[in-house]
């Protein structure tokens, strides 16, 4: 939550420090490519070695225990590709494209098709009115209330922790990023086309190589973990007790990046193997500045500081949040609202 004494304004309506938080837009590229050197050589080290324990017939629990840093590395590539889709990472827009879908296809992500879906997250994000592309399917206490039995169930399983944490990255990352989405473009498409066939060249060639089981052994506890741990992240960045919501017309784009965008604390190494993107208030301000700035930019501005952090231990509280209470402007769980009447509409 931020102070309001944090966001006082100049004559022109803004607040005094968001110029200072501009500064740290400008994307470096000796940062970049040393992090794409100290992360992605190690991922491809590591899944070698996990290649080598299932090839030399090593108790399967090693490789697994392998895939979780394994795994932690493949989440700090997302976060490359996720600022390649910013524009944030590299300063030629064209060398981040590039990047992006090279990261993209490491990390099962078809690069123009997510970056469609999340830049329309930005936009929307707190706007109760424009819900439903890129985010976590919110419904209000009087929506829910309203909703025919169906509606309600099917909402209450997809807000489920299980469900959640182990249906979602199934589905997201074999599954619903494999198939265009209707409506989204040609460019879209053809991401999701490009990154499809990349994996099947992938596979292939590990499938004459070290034998398609191993692939399937190496790869997917590495891409589920990885995805899990990204669904996880992504829920507690917006899903929180007095976190930001409101109608279209009312919406500010300040109180929704610092308010409605957790400033999600984690212990320094997560910090590391998530890009920092737990400043997500910061990267909801200002989605320009790369990742390798956020932790600069919140050390610089005494208003940035201002936003509680959001602890590990509070947010598996989030998870018993689970609609938005309109009328007390906070996330209420299914509990609080047990034994009030059906809205008739």
């Amino acid at each position: 939550m931020l102070t309001e004494t944090s966001v006082t304004e100049t004559p022109g309506g803004r607040p005094n420090w968001i110029r200072a938080v501009a500064a740290f837009s400008r994307s470096d590229t000796r940062k970049a490519v040393w992090q794409l050197i100290n992360t992605i050589v190690p991922y491809l080290a590591l899944m070698s070695l996990m290649v080598f324990s299932v090839v030399r017939g090593w108790p399967y629990l090693v490789t697994l225990a392998l895939a979780l840093p394994t795994a932690g590395l493949g989440m700090r590539i997302f976060i490359f590709c996720h600022d390649c889709c910013h524009g944030s990472f590299l300063p030629s827009q064209r060398t981040n494209r590039i990047v992006g879908y090279v990261t993209g296809i490491l990390t099962f992500t078809p690069f123009d098709d997510w970056r469609r879906s999340h830049l329309a997250h930005h936009a929307t994000a707190g706007d109760l009115d424009n819900r439903g592309t890129g985010d976590v399917w919110t419904m209000t206490v009087d929506e829910y209330l309203a909703a025919p039995r169906i509606k309600r169930l099917g909402y209450r399983l997809v807000r489920n922790p299980l469900f959640l944490l182990l249906v979602v990255p199934l589905w997201l990352s074999l599954i619903s990023y494999r198939i265009p989405h209707r409506g989204a473009g040609r460019q879209a498409a053809m991401s999701v086309w490009i990154t499809n066939l990349a994996l099947v060249a992938v596979f292939t060639a590990a499938a004459l190589t070290v034998g398609w089981q191993t692939y399937l052994l190496v790869q997917l506890p590495v891409i589920l973990i990885a995805w899990t741990a990204g669904v996880w992240l992504f829920y507690v960045q917006h899903q929180y007790e007095d976190t930001y919501w409101t109608r279209h017309d009312n919406r500010d784009p300040l109180q929704a990046a610092l308010k409605g965008s957790s400033y999600y604390k984690l212990p320094r190494v997560l910090q590391w193997i998530t890009g920092s993107i737990g400043l997500h208030h910061i990267h909801h301000l200002r989605p320009r500045i790369p990742n390798y700035h956020l932790q600069a930019c919140q050390d610089s501005i005494p208003a940035l500081q201002a936003v509680k952090p959001l602890t590990i231990g509070r947010s598996l509280r989030s998870v018993a949040m689970n609609l938005w209470d309109e009328q007390n402007q906070k996330m209420v769980s299914f509990r609080a609202i047990r034994g009030r009447p059906r809205v008739r509409t």
